[in-house]
């Protein structure tokens, strides 16, 4: 029996004993080194060879990711590994650290207990490492830190080891401050990494060995000696007495959760259901013999077997065979017609999975990424995840030849299945389809994925960038007439403050109109600045934007107010100005003259009633379009500067610092996303390719008045509208 069938067999008898389970992901910037760590510790446990190990990114199976050297979904592995006499079964998510595919990343932070966050000796705490600290923390995920590329520090920098003690130590200190700043309350103090205490390892991933604290102690090996090991050009040697996997995988265990103890806080936090109910208890003590519940946190599209889900199971056994439902799709029931479990590529088929493991099933047809399953009917889902961005880009898609269209629809269904992060509007009338992601790189490997995994001829379109409308100042009332003139709405706007929306980020006002817990929201809504007539009367949250009833006694409007939510939400996906979603607006309904008879005041009726009152008012208020910016960082020699400064200039950039990091400038600048395209060549042939530069999402800001009447009219003239809509200079004079 090869060693990787003894771990399966190692593993199978592990996943009913939660106490030696592990779930944790790996989590860092791009290029910091996660994917090699991630191969290295499956191939120490002997889940596949040790000298490809680093080299074949086991992880990185997709062929998109090994040409770009990057990892774009997040991959699942298994693997079992001995600790102080005892077997622990370890379920690992390398999660991608590209900002294009962040949505991944707070899916797996979803399915694990606990973290990896790799940080770069070279570079340093950067700001997607930021990002993942503060997405991990979120979901009261516990981190622990492993600093990567020492090697570097030694044979480049040229470091001696109190120098490197100093890098350490800075890292050390700027990752425990994110921790202060995102923890929940209660971790703050207790989840700060420590070196003494072994939560804090150092390494090379790529050479395969790392050391801690606790293992120097151990090994009575000390600091000066691994120095002069790296530097005698031993990394071999070294890497044979401290294992990266053991050093590793022995600090999880150590310090990590195991699903026992992790879902008594997690639950609370991920799930609003009732705690005490049946699946509640079962849940938060990770019962295997209560009901079935388990998140969805991807689907896999394979060739062979159609579409795979993988998730946590939270409580209950999966079984082969068994009937589940989705929530949220009725009463249907759907059978599981495989169970496995993941090593990057290779699915592993069992029979059973216990709360506490990660799974993937075959035969959840419905299923979409962020699904609950349960074998209840009606138990209320998880928490829907909170991705820090929006789609920013979007392309607009055909099939090449008109018999194709058909399977690009049923393509792109799948492809916005498998990555929730890319959003696809399909036009059934026109055969043009729209679909929108986190930015170039995002929509080049999707593209990819269409082309050449499912086999559709597609032209596209040049990207184009999402807009968000909102307003400037408080705008109506304006009355909206029905068409039949017996209902009249009057709506005021204005744009919601900074706090408001905060809550609607945090997720303290949820989506939609149902609100569970309505006296608290009501109290927070007050702190942010509504008074209590607008608080009480919140009707629906619609993105980040608000609509509250303020009217008194008026009759049938409680029969009508599910017709004005629907004008509002229309109105919310497609603004006044360009068609563009709104941001940040509150609308406050504020009188109604309504028909006695309902057969006036139907759909047809009461929808343009309040659609047009409400799209009056925007204009009032005076409407302002957004455009999504970038934060971009590059590294750049000083000789070069200039080239730099240049290329933002022309992309209506600005540079909002210049920091010095030994002979290199980091210029950080703020970017309109639409000066973005084609960046990435632009900077590389200005600078001569001695550039190194990363991005983040900046949110919207406003675009310079300037240019607004340019742009509006470009967006509404690729959208088939008529040049300008309204004459500001009426509404003005109102």
């Amino acid at each position: 029996m090869g060693r990787k069938e003894d771990n399966i067999a190692k593993a199978m008898k592990l996943i009913e004993n939660p106490v030696r389970i592990r779930n944790m992901g790996i989590a860092a910037h791009i290029d910091h080194g996660k994917t090699t760590l991630s191969d290295n510790l499956i191939a120490g446990a002997g889940m596949m060879s040790e000298e490809l190990a680093g080299k074949q990114l086991l992880l990185d199976f997709d062929e998109q990711e090994q040409a770009r050297g990057i990892t774009i979904n997040a991959a699942t592995a298994s693997m079992v590994h001995p600790f102080d006499g005892d077997e622990y079964l370890i379920n690992l998510i390398d999660t991608p650290g590209h900002v294009d595919f962040g949505g991944d990343v707070t899916r797996a932070m979803r399915a694990v207990d606990g973290a990896i966050i790799v940080v770069d000796a070279v570079e340093g705490v950067m700001p997607q490492t930021e990002t993942v600290i503060r997405q991990a923390l979120k979901e009261k995920v516990k981190p622990v830190l492993f600093i990567n590329k020492v090697d570097r520090l030694i044979n480049e920098l040229k470091l001696n080891g109190d120098e490197m003690q100093k890098r350490f130590l800075r890292v050390i200190t700027d990752v425990n401050k994110l921790i202060t700043k995102y923890a929940p309350k209660e971790f703050q103090t207790d989840w700060q990494v420590n070196v003494q205490d072994g939560r804090v390892a150092f390494g090379s991933a790529y050479n395969n060995w790392a050391i801690s604290v606790p293992a120097m102690k151990s090994f009575g090996v000390s600091f000066k000696d691994i120095v002069d090991m790296v530097q005698a050009g031993q990394q071999r040697e070294l890497a044979k007495k401290a294992q990266l996997h053991k050093i590793i995988l022995n600090m999880v265990i150590r310090h990590l959760p195991n699903p026992l103890e992790a879902q008594k806080y997690r639950i609370p936090q991920v799930w609003k259901g009732d705690l005490d109910s049946e699946i509640g208890k079962s849940m938060q003590s990770c019962n295997f013999h209560g009901p079935v519940s388990m998140m969805i946190i991807k689907i896999i599209i394979d060739p062979h077997a159609g579409e795979i889900a993988v998730g946590r199971v939270f409580s209950g056994t999966l079984r082969k065979g068994s009937e589940l439902y989705i929530v949220g799709q009725g009463a249907t029931k759907f059978k599981v017609q495989l169970l496995s479990m993941m090593v990057g590529p290779d699915r592993i088929s069992v029979d059973e999975m216990a709360a506490g493991n990660i799974a993937a099933l075959v035969g959840l047809k419905a299923a979409i990424a962020g699904s609950t399953v349960s074998s209840i009917p009606n138990m209320d889902p998880f928490e829907p995840m909170q991705h820090y961005t929006d789609p920013v880009v979007t392309l607009a898609i055909e099939a090449k030849h008109t018999a194709d269209l058909p399977k690009l629809i049923d393509v792109l269904r799948s492809v916005s299945k498998a990555d929730p992060s890319i959003q696809v509007e399909i036009n059934q009338e026109t055969g043009e389809h729209l679909i929108s992601g986190m930015g170039e790189l995002h929509l080049e490997v999707t593209m990819y994925r269409i082309k050449n995994d499912y086999k559709v001829e597609v032209q596209t379109s040049d990207p184009l960038v999402v807009y968000r409308e909102t307003i400037d100042r408080k705008g109506g009332p304006f009355e909206g007439k029905s068409p039949n003139k017996h209902n009249r709405f009057y709506f005021e706007v204005e744009p919601l403050s900074e706090a408001a929306i905060q809550l609607i980020k945090d997720g303290v006002l949820p989506q939609g109109s149902k609100f569970k817990d309505k006296k608290t929201i009501q109290d927070e809504l007050e702190k942010a600045g509504f008074s209590r007539e607008e608080a009480r009367g919140i009707v629906v949250v619609e993105g980040n934007n608000i609509m509250t009833d303020v009217t008194k006694g008026i009759q049938y409007l409680d029969e009508t107010m599910e017709l004005l939510i629907e004008s509002f939400l229309e109105v919310m996906q497609k603004g006044p100005l360009a068609n563009e979603k709104v941001y940040g607006i509150k609308a406050r309904l504020v009188d109604a003259k309504l028909h006695e008879d309902s057969i006036h005041r139907g759909p047809a009726q009461v929808i343009p009633a309040g659609r047009n009152s409400l799209y009056g008012a925007m204009t009032m208020g005076k409407r302002v379009l957004m455009e999504p910016m970038q934060k971009v960082f590059i590294n750049v020699p000083q000789e070069i500067m200039g080239s730099v400064t240049n290329e933002i200039q022309q992309r209506r950039g600005v540079v909002e610092e210049m920091n010095q990091e030994g002979d290199d400038l980091v210029v950080v600048a703020k970017i309109p996303v639409s000066g973005m395209f084609g960046f990435a060549s632009a900077i590389r042939s200005a600078t001569g390719g001695k550039v190194l530069w990363s991005s983040e999402n900046y949110g919207y800001q406003r675009v310079p008045p300037e240019i607004q009447k340019e742009i509006v009219g470009k967006v509404r003239e690729r959208k088939g509208l008529k040049a300008e809509p309204y004459d500001e200079a009426y509404y003005a004079s109102l």
